[in-house]
Protein backbone atom coordinates (compact mmCIF):
# COMPACT_ATOMS: atom_id res chain seq x y z
CA UNK A 1 0.00 0.00 0.00
CA UNK A 2 1.43 3.26 -1.11
CA UNK A 3 1.32 6.07 1.33
CA UNK A 4 2.29 9.97 0.69
CA UNK A 5 4.02 9.55 4.27
CA UNK A 6 7.51 9.10 4.50
CA UNK A 7 9.27 6.08 5.97
CA UNK A 8 9.56 7.42 9.76
CA UNK A 9 5.47 7.54 10.06
CA UNK A 10 4.24 4.26 9.25
CA UNK A 11 6.20 2.93 11.92
CA UNK A 12 4.50 5.58 14.85
CA UNK A 13 1.79 4.26 13.37
CA UNK A 14 2.09 0.95 14.03
CA UNK A 15 3.07 1.40 17.24
CA UNK A 16 -0.10 3.17 17.95
CA UNK A 17 -1.87 0.11 17.03
CA UNK A 18 0.02 -2.39 18.85
CA UNK A 19 -0.65 -0.42 21.86
CA UNK A 20 -4.50 -0.20 21.29
CA UNK A 21 -4.28 -4.08 21.48
CA UNK A 22 -2.24 -4.98 23.85
CA UNK A 23 -2.96 -2.04 26.27
CA UNK A 24 -4.43 -3.33 29.55
CA UNK A 25 -3.60 -6.79 28.87
CA UNK A 26 -1.39 -9.01 30.85
CA UNK A 27 1.53 -10.38 28.95
CA UNK A 28 2.62 -13.55 29.27
CA UNK A 29 6.95 -13.38 29.75
CA UNK A 30 8.98 -10.47 27.59
CA UNK A 31 10.50 -10.53 24.66
CA UNK A 32 13.80 -9.01 24.26
CA UNK A 33 15.02 -7.27 21.50
CA UNK A 34 18.94 -7.54 20.22
CA UNK A 35 20.05 -4.71 22.39
CA UNK A 36 18.29 -6.70 25.88
CA UNK A 37 15.25 -4.42 25.76
CA UNK A 38 11.52 -5.10 25.90
CA UNK A 39 10.01 -4.29 22.56
CA UNK A 40 6.28 -3.58 23.90
CA UNK A 41 7.96 -1.58 26.43
CA UNK A 42 9.63 0.65 23.18
CA UNK A 43 6.30 0.88 22.38
CA UNK A 44 4.62 2.35 25.14
CA UNK A 45 7.62 4.46 25.08
CA UNK A 46 6.77 6.08 22.09
CA UNK A 47 3.02 5.99 22.23
CA UNK A 48 3.90 8.48 25.20
CA UNK A 49 6.19 10.51 23.02
CA UNK A 50 3.68 11.22 20.57
CA UNK A 51 1.27 12.08 23.31
CA UNK A 52 3.48 14.57 24.46
CA UNK A 53 5.45 16.24 21.98
CA UNK A 54 3.67 15.74 18.38
CA UNK A 55 3.34 19.07 16.45
CA UNK A 56 -0.88 18.26 15.60
CA UNK A 57 -3.14 16.23 16.88
CA UNK A 58 -3.34 13.11 14.63
CA UNK A 59 -6.39 11.72 13.39
CA UNK A 60 -6.48 8.68 15.91
CA UNK A 61 -8.72 6.09 14.72
CA UNK A 62 -7.45 6.88 10.89
CA UNK A 63 -3.88 5.80 11.90
CA UNK A 64 -5.14 3.31 14.29
CA UNK A 65 -6.80 1.44 11.41
CA UNK A 66 -4.12 2.15 8.79
CA UNK A 67 -1.46 0.88 11.61
CA UNK A 68 -3.68 -2.48 12.54
CA UNK A 69 -4.02 -2.97 8.83
CA UNK A 70 -0.15 -2.71 8.33
CA UNK A 71 0.20 -4.74 11.03
CA UNK A 72 -1.53 -7.53 10.16
CA UNK A 73 0.12 -7.29 7.15
CA UNK A 74 3.86 -8.45 8.17
CA UNK A 75 2.76 -11.40 9.84
CA UNK A 76 0.79 -12.95 6.89
CA UNK A 77 -1.74 -12.99 4.10
CA UNK A 78 -4.95 -13.78 5.50
CA UNK A 79 -4.96 -12.38 8.92
CA UNK A 80 -7.06 -8.99 8.04
CA UNK A 81 -8.95 -6.27 9.92
CA UNK A 82 -12.04 -5.28 9.21
CA UNK A 83 -13.19 -1.60 10.03
CA UNK A 84 -16.90 -1.42 12.40
CA UNK A 85 -18.32 0.11 8.82
CA UNK A 86 -17.20 -3.34 6.92
CA UNK A 87 -18.17 -5.53 9.37
CA UNK A 88 -21.72 -6.58 8.51
CA UNK A 89 -20.88 -6.58 4.64
CA UNK A 90 -17.75 -8.63 5.28
CA UNK A 91 -20.22 -11.64 6.96
CA UNK A 92 -23.02 -11.33 4.76
CA UNK A 93 -21.50 -13.86 2.53
CA UNK A 94 -20.42 -15.99 5.29
CA UNK A 95 -24.01 -15.73 6.77
CA UNK A 96 -25.73 -16.35 3.85
CA UNK A 97 -28.45 -13.85 4.23
CA UNK A 98 -28.49 -10.25 4.25
CA UNK A 99 -31.90 -8.09 4.87
CA UNK A 100 -33.01 -5.91 2.54
CA UNK A 101 -35.73 -5.90 -0.68
CA UNK A 102 -34.95 -8.97 -2.59
CA UNK A 103 -33.95 -8.09 -6.39
CA UNK A 104 -31.29 -9.09 -8.46
CA UNK A 105 -30.62 -5.78 -10.50
CA UNK A 106 -28.48 -4.30 -12.93
CA UNK A 107 -27.90 -0.32 -13.98
CA UNK A 108 -29.15 -0.08 -17.34
CA UNK A 109 -28.67 3.28 -19.20
CA UNK A 110 -28.43 5.05 -15.54
CA UNK A 111 -31.40 3.08 -14.01
CA UNK A 112 -31.99 0.34 -12.22
CA UNK A 113 -33.67 -2.42 -13.81
CA UNK A 114 -35.03 -5.52 -11.92
CA UNK A 115 -32.92 -8.62 -13.09
CA UNK A 116 -35.40 -10.96 -11.57
CA UNK A 117 -37.02 -10.91 -7.65
CA UNK A 118 -35.81 -13.83 -5.66
CA UNK A 119 -37.56 -16.30 -5.11
CA UNK A 120 -39.92 -16.31 -1.52
CA UNK A 121 -38.65 -12.46 -1.60
CA UNK A 122 -40.61 -9.46 -0.42
CA UNK A 123 -40.15 -8.08 -3.59
CA UNK A 124 -41.74 -11.40 -5.53
CA UNK A 125 -44.64 -11.15 -2.78
CA UNK A 126 -45.19 -7.97 -3.28
CA UNK A 127 -45.53 -8.04 -7.61
CA UNK A 128 -41.91 -6.59 -8.56
CA UNK A 129 -41.62 -8.47 -12.33
CA UNK A 130 -38.22 -8.77 -14.16
CA UNK A 131 -37.50 -5.73 -16.23
CA UNK A 132 -39.09 -3.60 -14.21
CA UNK A 133 -37.70 0.04 -13.66
CA UNK A 134 -36.88 1.37 -10.55
CA UNK A 135 -37.42 5.27 -11.19
CA UNK A 136 -37.93 6.72 -7.35
CA UNK A 137 -37.07 5.38 -3.65
CA UNK A 138 -38.87 6.84 -1.27
CA UNK A 139 -39.76 9.66 -3.58
CA UNK A 140 -36.78 10.83 -4.18
CA UNK A 141 -34.87 10.16 -8.06
CA UNK A 142 -32.72 7.72 -8.64
CA UNK A 143 -32.80 7.56 -12.37
CA UNK A 144 -30.65 9.49 -14.38
CA UNK A 145 -28.59 10.76 -12.06
CA UNK A 146 -25.72 8.09 -12.03
CA UNK A 147 -26.52 5.92 -9.25
CA UNK A 148 -23.79 3.09 -8.77
CA UNK A 149 -24.43 -0.29 -7.09
CA UNK A 150 -23.11 0.79 -4.20
CA UNK A 151 -25.98 3.73 -3.82
CA UNK A 152 -28.62 0.73 -5.04
CA UNK A 153 -27.17 -1.57 -1.96
CA UNK A 154 -27.18 1.80 0.48
CA UNK A 155 -31.24 2.98 -0.81
CA UNK A 156 -32.78 -0.66 -1.05
CA UNK A 157 -30.79 -2.51 1.35
CA UNK A 158 -31.97 -2.19 5.60
CA UNK A 159 -32.82 -4.03 8.68
CA UNK A 160 -35.67 -6.50 8.27
CA UNK A 161 -38.96 -5.03 8.85
CA UNK A 162 -38.30 -1.26 7.73
CA UNK A 163 -40.35 -0.15 4.98
CA UNK A 164 -39.56 1.25 1.43
CA UNK A 165 -41.56 2.50 -1.05
CA UNK A 166 -40.35 1.98 -4.95
CA UNK A 167 -41.72 4.22 -7.77
CA UNK A 168 -41.87 1.20 -10.89
CA UNK A 169 -42.07 2.00 -14.65
CA UNK A 170 -42.90 -1.13 -16.61
CA UNK A 171 -42.69 -1.60 -20.79
CA UNK A 172 -44.90 0.67 -22.31
CA UNK A 173 -46.37 2.10 -19.52
CA UNK A 174 -45.28 5.82 -18.48
CA UNK A 175 -47.43 6.06 -15.32
CA UNK A 176 -45.54 5.22 -12.20
CA UNK A 177 -46.58 2.44 -9.66
CA UNK A 178 -45.39 3.38 -5.93
CA UNK A 179 -45.25 -0.39 -4.79
CA UNK A 180 -43.98 -0.25 -0.77
CA UNK A 181 -42.00 -3.14 0.32
CA UNK A 182 -41.28 -4.01 3.64
CA UNK A 183 -37.54 -5.53 4.08
CA UNK A 184 -36.57 -9.03 4.60
CA UNK A 185 -33.83 -11.54 5.34
CA UNK A 186 -32.62 -11.94 1.91
CA UNK A 187 -30.70 -15.49 1.13
CA UNK A 188 -27.38 -15.46 -0.34
CA UNK A 189 -27.08 -18.69 -2.27
CA UNK A 190 -24.45 -20.64 -2.52
CA UNK A 191 -24.98 -22.97 -4.74
CA UNK A 192 -25.22 -21.35 -8.37
CA UNK A 193 -26.30 -24.57 -10.13
CA UNK A 194 -27.00 -27.94 -10.30
CA UNK A 195 -29.00 -30.29 -13.21
CA UNK A 196 -28.21 -33.72 -14.82
CA UNK A 197 -25.35 -32.99 -17.12
CA UNK A 198 -25.89 -36.46 -18.74
CA UNK A 199 -27.90 -39.74 -18.10
CA UNK A 200 -27.18 -40.61 -14.65
CA UNK A 201 -25.18 -37.85 -14.19
CA UNK A 202 -25.45 -35.00 -11.79
CA UNK A 203 -23.97 -31.29 -11.60
CA UNK A 204 -23.55 -28.99 -8.44
CA UNK A 205 -21.45 -25.72 -8.83
CA UNK A 206 -20.94 -23.68 -5.26
CA UNK A 207 -19.90 -20.53 -5.13
CA UNK A 208 -18.74 -20.29 -1.29
CA UNK A 209 -18.77 -21.99 1.69
CA UNK A 210 -21.46 -20.10 4.13
CA UNK A 211 -23.66 -20.92 6.42
CA UNK A 212 -26.44 -22.40 4.34
CA UNK A 213 -24.11 -24.09 1.57
CA UNK A 214 -24.75 -27.86 3.33
CA UNK A 215 -28.43 -27.08 3.18
CA UNK A 216 -28.95 -25.67 -0.26
CA UNK A 217 -26.42 -28.69 -1.53
CA UNK A 218 -28.63 -31.67 0.56
CA UNK A 219 -31.73 -30.16 -1.55
CA UNK A 220 -29.54 -30.18 -4.75
CA UNK A 221 -28.87 -33.90 -4.51
CA UNK A 222 -32.34 -34.90 -3.80
CA UNK A 223 -33.71 -33.61 -6.70
CA UNK A 224 -30.86 -34.83 -8.76
CA UNK A 225 -31.45 -38.16 -6.97
CA UNK A 226 -34.79 -38.11 -7.68
CA UNK A 227 -34.37 -37.56 -11.03
CA UNK A 228 -31.91 -40.70 -11.53
CA UNK A 229 -28.37 -39.06 -10.53
CA UNK A 230 -25.75 -42.39 -9.63
CA UNK A 231 -22.67 -39.92 -10.56
CA UNK A 232 -21.77 -36.47 -9.64
CA UNK A 233 -19.34 -33.79 -10.98
CA UNK A 234 -19.14 -31.07 -8.23
CA UNK A 235 -17.51 -27.41 -9.66
CA UNK A 236 -15.15 -25.70 -7.21
CA UNK A 237 -13.63 -23.73 -9.93
CA UNK A 238 -13.03 -19.96 -8.41
CA UNK A 239 -14.31 -20.99 -5.31
CA UNK A 240 -12.62 -18.88 -2.57
CA UNK A 241 -13.41 -20.99 0.41
CA UNK A 242 -15.10 -19.92 3.66
CA UNK A 243 -16.32 -21.82 6.65
CA UNK A 244 -14.40 -24.83 7.59
CA UNK A 245 -17.09 -26.89 9.54
CA UNK A 246 -18.93 -26.11 5.71
CA UNK A 247 -15.96 -27.85 3.72
CA UNK A 248 -15.95 -30.93 6.43
CA UNK A 249 -19.58 -31.91 6.24
CA UNK A 250 -19.83 -31.90 2.50
CA UNK A 251 -15.96 -34.04 2.54
CA UNK A 252 -18.24 -36.21 5.20
CA UNK A 253 -21.06 -36.84 2.46
CA UNK A 254 -18.50 -38.69 0.67
CA UNK A 255 -16.44 -40.39 3.06
CA UNK A 256 -17.03 -43.33 4.98
CA UNK A 257 -17.31 -43.61 8.91
CA UNK A 258 -13.80 -42.14 10.60
CA UNK A 259 -12.08 -41.63 7.57
CA UNK A 260 -9.58 -38.67 8.48
CA UNK A 261 -10.85 -35.40 6.55
CA UNK A 262 -8.52 -32.70 7.58
CA UNK A 263 -7.16 -31.41 10.94
CA UNK A 264 -5.76 -28.34 12.42
CA UNK A 265 -2.78 -27.80 14.32
CA UNK A 266 -1.53 -23.99 15.30
CA UNK A 267 1.09 -22.50 17.92
CA UNK A 268 -1.43 -22.08 20.99
CA UNK A 269 -4.23 -24.38 19.23
CA UNK A 270 -3.71 -28.27 19.97
CA UNK A 271 -4.38 -30.47 17.34
CA UNK A 272 -8.11 -31.10 16.35
CA UNK A 273 -8.98 -33.86 13.78
CA UNK A 274 -12.32 -33.69 12.06
CA UNK A 275 -13.47 -37.65 11.38
CA UNK A 276 -16.02 -37.96 9.03
CA UNK A 277 -19.50 -39.61 10.19
CA UNK A 278 -21.76 -42.19 9.25
CA UNK A 279 -24.37 -39.88 7.58
CA UNK A 280 -22.56 -39.75 4.64
CA UNK A 281 -25.02 -40.19 1.71
CA UNK A 282 -23.33 -40.16 -1.66
CA UNK A 283 -19.85 -42.59 -0.27
CA UNK A 284 -20.55 -44.47 -3.84
CA UNK A 285 -21.07 -43.61 -7.46
CA UNK A 286 -18.25 -41.78 -9.26
CA UNK A 287 -17.46 -38.51 -8.21
CA UNK A 288 -15.26 -35.31 -10.10
CA UNK A 289 -14.47 -32.29 -8.45
CA UNK A 290 -13.16 -29.82 -10.98
CA UNK A 291 -10.83 -27.05 -9.26
CA UNK A 292 -8.76 -24.00 -10.45
CA UNK A 293 -6.37 -21.22 -9.81
CA UNK A 294 -9.05 -19.71 -7.92
CA UNK A 295 -10.50 -22.94 -5.70
CA UNK A 296 -9.06 -22.09 -2.32
CA UNK A 297 -9.39 -23.27 1.54
CA UNK A 298 -12.48 -24.81 1.96
CA UNK A 299 -12.05 -25.87 -1.34
CA UNK A 300 -9.09 -27.41 -0.87
CA UNK A 301 -9.95 -28.90 1.99
CA UNK A 302 -12.61 -30.84 0.31
CA UNK A 303 -10.66 -31.56 -2.87
CA UNK A 304 -7.26 -32.56 -0.74
CA UNK A 305 -9.04 -35.25 1.45
CA UNK A 306 -11.23 -36.88 -1.01
CA UNK A 307 -8.09 -37.00 -3.38
CA UNK A 308 -5.95 -38.58 -0.09
CA UNK A 309 -8.75 -41.22 0.35
CA UNK A 310 -8.93 -42.07 -3.64
CA UNK A 311 -12.64 -41.27 -3.28
CA UNK A 312 -12.85 -39.19 -6.09
CA UNK A 313 -11.22 -37.57 -9.29
CA UNK A 314 -9.84 -34.23 -9.49
CA UNK A 315 -9.85 -32.33 -12.70
CA UNK A 316 -8.68 -28.83 -13.87
CA UNK A 317 -5.54 -26.84 -12.57
CA UNK A 318 -3.58 -26.27 -9.14
CA UNK A 319 -5.58 -24.91 -6.68
CA UNK A 320 -5.24 -21.36 -4.94
CA UNK A 321 -2.89 -22.73 -1.89
CA UNK A 322 -4.09 -21.56 1.12
CA UNK A 323 -3.99 -23.96 4.59
CA UNK A 324 -4.12 -21.10 7.15
CA UNK A 325 -7.04 -20.91 9.38
CA UNK A 326 -8.40 -17.62 10.58
CA UNK A 327 -10.59 -16.98 13.15
CA UNK A 328 -12.52 -13.81 14.36
CA UNK A 329 -12.11 -11.47 16.81
CA UNK A 330 -14.27 -8.75 17.81
CA UNK A 331 -12.57 -5.13 19.08
CA UNK A 332 -14.35 -3.03 21.61
CA UNK A 333 -15.05 -0.73 19.32
CA UNK A 334 -17.12 -3.45 16.61
CA UNK A 335 -14.42 -3.42 14.33
CA UNK A 336 -12.92 -7.25 13.82
CA UNK A 337 -9.69 -9.05 13.20
CA UNK A 338 -9.72 -12.35 11.36
CA UNK A 339 -6.25 -13.71 12.75
CA UNK A 340 -4.61 -16.76 11.24
CA UNK A 341 -4.16 -19.19 14.27
CA UNK A 342 -3.32 -22.58 12.72
CA UNK A 343 -2.83 -24.64 9.40
CA UNK A 344 -4.93 -27.45 8.09
CA UNK A 345 -3.58 -30.48 6.77
CA UNK A 346 -4.88 -32.89 4.76
CA UNK A 347 -5.28 -36.60 5.79
CA UNK A 348 -1.87 -37.91 4.36
CA UNK A 349 -0.34 -34.85 6.31
CA UNK A 350 0.34 -32.53 4.06
CA UNK A 351 -0.09 -28.74 4.04
CA UNK A 352 -1.92 -27.09 1.69
CA UNK A 353 -0.51 -23.36 2.27
CA UNK A 354 2.01 -22.11 -0.74
CA UNK A 355 5.22 -19.85 1.37
CA UNK A 356 4.56 -16.44 1.58
CA UNK A 357 8.24 -15.20 2.98
CA UNK A 358 8.53 -12.80 0.01
CA UNK A 359 5.64 -10.69 1.43
CA UNK A 360 1.72 -10.11 1.05
CA UNK A 361 2.32 -8.38 -2.13
CA UNK A 362 4.59 -10.73 -3.68
CA UNK A 363 2.33 -13.83 -2.97
CA UNK A 364 -1.22 -11.99 -4.88
CA UNK A 365 1.43 -11.97 -7.80
CA UNK A 366 1.41 -15.51 -7.75
CA UNK A 367 -1.25 -15.50 -10.10
CA UNK A 368 0.58 -13.61 -12.43
CA UNK A 369 3.69 -15.50 -12.16
CA UNK A 370 1.74 -18.45 -13.11
CA UNK A 371 0.30 -17.07 -16.11
CA UNK A 372 3.83 -15.87 -16.87
CA UNK A 373 5.52 -18.88 -16.34
CA UNK A 374 2.61 -20.85 -18.25
CA UNK A 375 1.79 -23.41 -15.44
CA UNK A 376 -2.30 -22.33 -16.59
CA UNK A 377 -1.13 -24.32 -19.95
CA UNK A 378 1.11 -26.92 -18.69
CA UNK A 379 0.99 -28.34 -15.42
CA UNK A 380 4.97 -29.84 -15.27
CA UNK A 381 5.39 -25.78 -14.86
CA UNK A 382 3.78 -25.67 -11.31
CA UNK A 383 6.34 -28.27 -9.64
CA UNK A 384 8.99 -26.30 -8.74
CA UNK A 385 6.24 -23.94 -6.53
CA UNK A 386 5.16 -27.00 -4.23
CA UNK A 387 7.24 -29.44 -1.53
CA UNK A 388 9.78 -31.92 -2.83
CA UNK A 389 8.31 -34.00 0.25
CA UNK A 390 6.26 -36.72 -1.47
CA UNK A 391 2.74 -38.00 0.38
CA UNK A 392 0.89 -40.85 -0.38
CA UNK A 393 -3.07 -41.40 -0.95
CA UNK A 394 -4.09 -44.55 0.46
CA UNK A 395 -3.67 -46.33 -2.67
CA UNK A 396 -0.10 -45.34 -2.41
CA UNK A 397 -0.53 -42.57 -5.54
CA UNK A 398 2.55 -39.55 -4.94
CA UNK A 399 0.58 -36.35 -3.77
CA UNK A 400 2.83 -32.61 -3.02
CA UNK A 401 1.83 -30.18 -0.39
CA UNK A 402 2.92 -26.64 0.15
CA UNK A 403 1.38 -25.34 -3.12
CA UNK A 404 -2.07 -25.90 -3.32
CA UNK A 405 -4.00 -29.10 -4.36
CA UNK A 406 -2.44 -30.77 -7.73
CA UNK A 407 -5.23 -32.44 -9.79
CA UNK A 408 -4.99 -35.88 -10.72
CA UNK A 409 -6.23 -34.58 -14.35
CA UNK A 410 -4.24 -31.59 -16.04
CA UNK A 411 -6.60 -29.65 -18.32
CA UNK A 412 -4.95 -26.49 -19.27
CA UNK A 413 -6.24 -22.90 -19.60
CA UNK A 414 -7.93 -22.43 -23.44
CA UNK A 415 -7.66 -19.09 -24.57
CA UNK A 416 -8.12 -19.97 -28.51
CA UNK A 417 -11.64 -17.98 -28.42
CA UNK A 418 -10.61 -14.86 -27.14
CA UNK A 419 -10.06 -11.40 -28.58
CA UNK A 420 -9.47 -7.68 -27.38
CA UNK A 421 -13.24 -7.33 -28.90
CA UNK A 422 -14.86 -10.53 -27.03
CA UNK A 423 -13.20 -8.70 -23.64
CA UNK A 424 -14.53 -5.25 -24.49
CA UNK A 425 -18.12 -6.28 -25.34
CA UNK A 426 -18.18 -7.60 -21.41
CA UNK A 427 -15.98 -5.36 -19.52
CA UNK A 428 -17.69 -1.99 -21.00
CA UNK A 429 -21.30 -3.99 -20.49
CA UNK A 430 -22.27 -4.18 -23.58
CA UNK A 431 -23.13 -7.39 -24.18
CA UNK A 432 -25.04 -7.49 -21.65
CA UNK A 433 -26.87 -4.39 -21.60
CA UNK A 434 -27.74 -5.50 -25.28
CA UNK A 435 -29.83 -8.77 -23.59
CA UNK A 436 -31.47 -6.85 -21.14
CA UNK A 437 -32.66 -4.56 -24.19
CA UNK A 438 -33.57 -7.33 -26.36
CA UNK A 439 -35.19 -9.02 -23.58
CA UNK A 440 -37.22 -5.74 -22.36
CA UNK A 441 -38.59 -6.17 -25.76
CA UNK A 442 -39.00 -9.79 -26.83
CA UNK A 443 -39.76 -10.99 -22.77
CA UNK A 444 -42.68 -12.24 -23.33
CA UNK A 445 -42.83 -13.28 -26.71
CA UNK A 446 -39.59 -15.55 -25.96
CA UNK A 447 -41.44 -17.19 -22.45
CA UNK A 448 -44.72 -18.03 -25.26
CA UNK A 449 -42.60 -19.55 -27.54
CA UNK A 450 -40.59 -21.69 -25.52
CA UNK A 451 -42.75 -22.97 -22.77
CA UNK A 452 -39.85 -24.10 -20.51
CA UNK A 453 -35.74 -24.31 -21.10
CA UNK A 454 -35.52 -27.59 -22.41
CA UNK A 455 -37.39 -26.04 -25.52
CA UNK A 456 -35.18 -22.93 -25.28
CA UNK A 457 -32.45 -24.68 -25.73
CA UNK A 458 -32.91 -27.34 -28.00
CA UNK A 459 -34.32 -24.83 -30.70
CA UNK A 460 -33.31 -21.16 -30.15
CA UNK A 461 -29.62 -20.61 -31.38
CA UNK A 462 -28.13 -17.04 -31.94
CA UNK A 463 -27.04 -17.03 -35.53
CA UNK A 464 -25.18 -14.53 -37.48
CA UNK A 465 -28.02 -12.34 -37.40
CA UNK A 466 -28.37 -12.07 -33.89
CA UNK A 467 -24.83 -11.99 -33.55
CA UNK A 468 -25.36 -8.81 -36.18
CA UNK A 469 -27.75 -6.88 -34.09
CA UNK A 470 -25.40 -7.39 -30.77
CA UNK A 471 -22.57 -5.74 -33.11
CA UNK A 472 -24.71 -2.44 -34.40
CA UNK A 473 -25.80 -2.09 -30.61
CA UNK A 474 -21.88 -2.25 -30.00
CA UNK A 475 -20.78 0.26 -32.87
CA UNK A 476 -23.61 2.77 -31.40
CA UNK A 477 -22.12 2.36 -27.90
CA UNK A 478 -18.72 3.63 -28.98
CA UNK A 479 -17.28 0.13 -29.93
CA UNK A 480 -16.31 -0.27 -33.57
CA UNK A 481 -16.69 -3.19 -35.13
CA UNK A 482 -13.41 -5.66 -34.68
CA UNK A 483 -14.02 -7.86 -37.91
CA UNK A 484 -11.02 -10.62 -36.98
CA UNK A 485 -11.53 -10.71 -33.51
CA UNK A 486 -15.26 -11.05 -34.01
CA UNK A 487 -14.38 -14.06 -36.17
CA UNK A 488 -11.79 -15.92 -33.77
CA UNK A 489 -14.36 -15.08 -30.77
CA UNK A 490 -17.41 -15.61 -32.49
CA UNK A 491 -18.29 -19.87 -31.15
CA UNK A 492 -17.53 -17.92 -27.55
CA UNK A 493 -20.50 -15.10 -28.28
CA UNK A 494 -22.91 -17.35 -29.57
CA UNK A 495 -23.11 -19.48 -26.86
CA UNK A 496 -22.25 -16.23 -24.40
CA UNK A 497 -25.59 -14.81 -25.99
CA UNK A 498 -27.45 -18.01 -25.29
CA UNK A 499 -26.21 -18.41 -21.71
CA UNK A 500 -27.25 -14.82 -20.46
CA UNK A 501 -30.47 -14.82 -22.23
CA UNK A 502 -31.44 -18.42 -20.85
CA UNK A 503 -30.12 -16.90 -17.13
CA UNK A 504 -33.01 -14.29 -17.82
CA UNK A 505 -35.69 -15.99 -18.99
CA UNK A 506 -35.11 -19.66 -16.69
CA UNK A 507 -32.52 -19.05 -13.77
CA UNK A 508 -28.80 -19.73 -13.05
CA UNK A 509 -29.42 -23.62 -13.52
CA UNK A 510 -30.04 -22.70 -17.63
CA UNK A 511 -26.78 -20.36 -18.11
CA UNK A 512 -24.60 -23.28 -16.55
CA UNK A 513 -26.18 -25.87 -18.56
CA UNK A 514 -25.41 -23.34 -21.66
CA UNK A 515 -22.03 -22.12 -20.57
CA UNK A 516 -20.52 -25.45 -19.40
CA UNK A 517 -20.40 -26.41 -22.77
CA UNK A 518 -17.30 -23.83 -23.06
CA UNK A 519 -16.02 -25.48 -19.89
CA UNK A 520 -13.12 -27.82 -20.71
CA UNK A 521 -12.68 -29.32 -17.68
CA UNK A 522 -16.49 -30.35 -17.73
CA UNK A 523 -15.75 -31.80 -20.77
CA UNK A 524 -13.03 -33.65 -19.47
CA UNK A 525 -15.26 -34.78 -16.64
CA UNK A 526 -17.95 -35.78 -18.63
CA UNK A 527 -15.43 -38.23 -20.54
CA UNK A 528 -13.93 -39.65 -17.99
CA UNK A 529 -17.40 -40.73 -16.61
CA UNK A 530 -18.15 -43.05 -19.04
CA UNK A 531 -14.53 -45.02 -19.73
CA UNK A 532 -12.06 -46.80 -17.36
CA UNK A 533 -10.51 -43.69 -16.30
CA UNK A 534 -11.68 -44.47 -12.24
CA UNK A 535 -10.55 -47.96 -12.91
CA UNK A 536 -7.23 -47.20 -14.32
CA UNK A 537 -6.49 -44.54 -11.33
CA UNK A 538 -7.63 -46.82 -8.55
CA UNK A 539 -10.38 -44.37 -7.23
CA UNK A 540 -13.01 -45.92 -5.27
CA UNK A 541 -16.46 -44.89 -6.13
CA UNK A 542 -18.21 -49.00 -5.76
Amino acid sequence: MKSKFNYKVPILIAVVAIIGIIAGTKLKGTSKTNNGGDPKTKLLEILQLIDREYVDKPDDEKISDAAITAMLKELDPHSVYIPITEVQANNEDLIGNFEGIGVEFNLLNDTIVVVTPISGGPSEQVGIRSGDRIIKIDGKLVAGVKFKNEDVFKNLRGKKGTKVTVSIQRRDDKKLVDITITRDKIPIFSVDASYMAAPSVGYIKINRFSGTTIKEYIKAMTILKGKGMKNLILDLRGNPGGFLNAAFQLADDYLQDNKLVVYTEGRNRTREEYNATSAGNFEKGKLIILIDEGSASASEIVSGSVQDWDRALIIGRRSFGKGLVQEPFRLSDGSEVRLTVARYYTPSKRSIQRSYKGGVDDYYEDMNRRFEHGELYSKDSSSKDQDTVAYYTASKRIVYGGGGIMPDIFVPLDTTGNSKYLNQLFNKGIINDFILNHLDKNRDNLKAKYKNFEEFNNKWVADDQFVKLLTSYATANKLPLDEKGLKNSNTIIKIQLKALIARQLYGGDAYYEVINVLNESYNVALKAMSDNTFDKMKINYK
